[in-house]
């Protein structure tokens, strides 16, 4: 496991960052190729994604999903090959703006600690810009 910090700050107020991310129809990510919830009690979802591994392949992944607007989200993978990832996404307002700072343990199937870091920051810094850029065009 390697602990990570990250953050970056939206170009959105929280409220909009929040029904982005509410909205399957407009939170798309271009390594996120297909959703299904399996199961949903209150703010906790259990969801199985086709993901893209960034060697090009495929995968199915098992995600644990636990909501709380407008502070942030719990994210854990029971299955795939981050298995065992957990990570904690914080939402601070700044007026018009939104910080938000990732923490977590990751883990990534046959890469050590360097490699692993390098890959979730920059997968971080691809989905950062990909919800930034779906944010600016929203306003």
């Amino acid at each position: 496991m390697v602990f990570i910090v990250d953050d970056g700050v939206f170009d959105a107020p929280v409220d909009r960052v929040w029904k982005y991310l509410e909205s399957p129809e407009e939170h798309q990510h271009e390594t996120i190729l297909s959703q299904h919830v399996l199961e949903q009690q209150g703010n906790a979802v259990k969801i199985r994604a086709e993901v893209r591994r960034p060697d090009g392949g495929k995968e199915e992944q098992v995600w644990h999903m636990a909501m709380d607007p407008p502070f942030g989200f719990r994210l854990e993978v029971l299955e795939g090959s981050t298995k065992g990832s957990k990570n904690v996404h914080t939402y601070i307002p700044m007026g018009d703006r939104t910080k938000v700072i990732v923490t977590g343990d990751f883990r990534v199937q046959g890469l050590d600690e360097e490699a692993t870091r390098k890959a979730t920051l920059d997968y971080f810094a691809m989905v950062f810009a990909e919800d930034n850029a779906a944010l600016k065009r929203k306003k």
